[in-house]
């Protein structure tokens, strides 16, 4: 069976969803939907390690794959989400290779990196060891956010680092990095943009980004411009346009009741 590692180093796209509210039931139904992965967000949400290791289970259980966006590079969460059976991670604001480095080392074992060596539900509570470590050497995905413009004038040297696997924009930041947040139509920003998408067209890279909107004509066009990781709303989001739609619906049924 091919795992996330085989998958993203395909030719094909995969595309997951972000885990935002932290509610089980609610990563149940996606992680039993049609995605590649689910990612949960501890750097913009209340999550906590605990709640983190409940939902990597359930999605597990489900058949689907766990990334974890962490809140930073501190080592002890990044060892923390891995041993609660977290398929990689992917590490906010990386700006240098030595960051790039210093995380993929976290989140590896020695004599390559400096994880301290645990024995929690990752390693079969104790059992399965030596096979989770031939797993990790082999399937770990370390993918660098990519959010800041001393990240794009270093993308090059951060995705040359050994365990590197890929990059993922974040284009609000990237334009508040240069004193621009949110507008895209600003040349400065325009540039930036135009630099990570010759990265993104380079045959081998793995880019990834996240349309923060359920809305298809983004996802094919994000994926026609060459991203292979994709991340595709929230269960924020998914909840929440769907209580809008419903709330239309509800406002013209009251209206065409009122008017009889």
């Amino acid at each position: 069976m091919a795992t996330l590692k085989d998958r993203i180093g395909s030719a094909q796209p995969t595309i997951g969803s972000w885990i935002q509210l932290g509610d089980e039931s609610l990563v149940e139904i996606l992680a039993t939907g049609p995605f590649d992965w689910l990612c949960v967000d501890l750097e913009h949400t209340t999550i906590s390690i605990d709640q983190c290791g409940k939902i990597i289970r359930v999605a597990d259980l489900a058949g689907c794959p766990t990334l974890v966006r962490l809140s930073g590079h501190d080592p002890s969460e990044i060892k923390k989400v891995l041993d609660a059976g977290a398929a990689g991670i992917i590490a906010p604001m990386v700006n240098t290779a030595q960051e790039a480095a210093a995380i993929v080392s976290a989140a590896t074992y020695p004599p390559r990196g400096t994880r301290g060596v645990g024995l929690a539900r990752a390693q079969d509570y104790g059992i399965g060891f030596p096979k989770y470590l031939d797993r990790m050497e082999r399937d770990l995905v370390c993918i660098m956010q990519v959010e800041h413009i001393d990240g794009v004038n270093n993308l090059d040297d951060i995705l040359a680092v050994s365990g590197v696997d890929g990059f993922f924009i974040g284009p609000y930041d990237l334009s508040a990095s240069l004193g621009h947040p949110g507008n895209f139509e600003h040349p400065d920003v325009v540039s930036a943009l135009e630099r990570v998408q010759r990265t993104v067209a380079r045959p081998g890279v793995l880019a990834g980004i996240h349309v923060v909107e359920p809305d298809d004509s983004k996802l094919r066009r994000v994926i026609s411009d060459g991203y292979r990781f994709v991340a595709f709303a929230s269960d924020m989001l998914f909840f929440a346009h769907r209580i809008d739609e419903v709330s239309t619906t509800i406002g013209k049924i009251r209206k065409q009741g009122s008017a009889t």
